[in-house]
């Protein structure tokens, strides 16, 4: 916990000033492949990931560490052959659980956020999952288990073979030649990303891509058909924490709708989109039909509402970047009341950039908190330890927050909710 939050300290920063070059430059090209909103909810989503994994919110059924103990038949010392053979083993194991969350109902609820944008570029490389809690799949890593790869190197490894997931998010690289035939590269991930019926539930690879030419799950992106990014059941909300359980609240719905027995229990395991009939009918879920025909989500927000929107990101990130630095000091149970309140923070400014009239309440509840906080404790967190100033930054946040939320409601009680094409 306490190590890896020291690592988001410092790649948290590099990320962000990734997504920022890579607007600049593709403004700079005439070629932006980012619209604000999205992009925040993004941000916004990669936060909440990194927030829930810090806090230790998931647990694995079979731990990798159990499994070396029991089934392993050599076992190898710490080297570089030892690393890279961990690399590979989380790389097959990442093939395997990426296909599942597309090809399996109830998987694919976990994966859906990462999909839900609209647009393709480094920021949505962010999107991920809050909504696993339990790790199925550590039986993937079988093979490395079987070599007795020691445990404390798939530690190491685990974040490294994440974080080269990043990079490949991006339309601004064209084709990379022979790398093309080992790596998975932009324009094979531009692939995966698509909703075209030529590229739907294509190229799994992670780091690899030979994997799915070896399991024939590859195609590559023609020229003739430009991808269409997003799902074909859009989310059609910059929530991110309401993307994460769109998919699961839709399955709950369905078993207990239907009729048939048989469905309500093999719903969860038929193929990602499967619905039982009689529900389908009765309930019909809007869906894109044709990816070269349909309107993308967007609110009409002005540049008031707007502006607030960028600084309520970046006081989430700096206050989670202080966080993640304290880990130690704040202690339990304080850093699960700090999760919170970030999780909370992020809910309430992506319902007011949704133009949800009730949003600004969920910002009042938020500040509430975060000023109960400071009154019972006389700080935050022990950021007064770091700045004098700290906690009284915090207090005048928190009103002026409250005040300007409740300024910009009245645009939308006034005009109401408009989705379309962002300004």
């Amino acid at each position: 916990m306490e190590q890896y939050g020291k690592i988001l300290v410092f790649a948290m920063p590099l990320f962000l000033v990734m997504v920022l070059f890579e607007r600049w430059y593709g403004w700079k090209r005439g070629k932006d492949t980012y619209q604000s909103m999205d992009m925040i909810a993004s941000l916004s989503s990669g936060i909440t990931n990194v927030v829930k994994d810090v806090l230790g919110l998931s647990v694995s059924l079979i731990a990798y560490g159990w499994l070396v103990d029991r089934v392993s038949i050599f076992h190898v010392d710490s080297s570089v052959l030892t690393y890279c053979i961990a690399f590979v083993a989380f790389d097959f194991s990442g093939y395997w659980v990426h296909r599942l969350s597309h090809e399996v109902n109830f998987f694919w609820n976990k994966h859906a956020i990462h999909h839900s944008s609209e647009s393709f570029n480094l920021a949505c490389a962010l999107r991920q999952s809050v909504s696993s809690f339990v790790n199925l799949f550590t039986v993937f890593l079988l093979p490395a288990a079987l070599l007795g790869v020691p445990e404390s190197v798939m530690g190491v490894v685990a974040p490294i073979h994440l974080f080269a997931q990043f990079w490949y998010h991006t339309q601004h690289i064209n084709r990379m030649g022979w790398l093309e035939y080992i790596l998975v590269t932009p324009s094979h991930h531009r692939v995966h990303h698509a909703i075209n019926p030529e590229y739907t539930d294509k190229n799994h690879g992670q780091i690899f891509i030979f994997w799915d030419k070896l399991f024939g799950t590859f195609q590559e992106e023609l020229a003739s058909v430009p991808p269409v990014y997003g799902i074909t059941r859009p989310a059609r909300t910059w929530n991110p924490i309401k993307i994460n359980f769109q998919h699961l609240l839709l399955l709950v719905k369905d078993a207990w709708r239907t009729a048939s027995w048989s469905d309500k229990l093999r719903i969860w395991f038929m193929p990602t989109g499967w619905r039982p009939e009689d529900v389908s009918n009765r309930y019909p879920v809007a869906k894109i039909e044709d990816p070269y025909n349909f309107e993308a989500y967007s609110t009409e927000l002005d540049i008031r509402s707007k502006t607030w929107a960028h600084i309520q990101l970046i006081w989430v990130f700096l206050i989670t970047l202080y966080f993640f630095s304290n880990l130690v000091e704040i202690g339990v149970p304080a850093i699960f009341v700090y999760g919170i309140f970030i999780f909370i923070s992020i809910y309430s400014y992506t319902e007011q950039m949704d133009l949800n009239p009730h949003g600004w309440l969920m910002e009042l509840f938020k500040n509430s908190v975060g000023l109960l906080i400071l009154i019972t404790t006389g700080d935050w967190f022990y950021l007064s330890n770091v700045f004098w100033f700290g906690p009284y930054m915090v207090g005048f946040y928190l009103i002026g927050s409250t005040i300007i939320s409740w300024h910009l409601r009245s645009k939308v009680y006034s005009e109401g909710v408009s989705v379309g094409q962002e300004a």
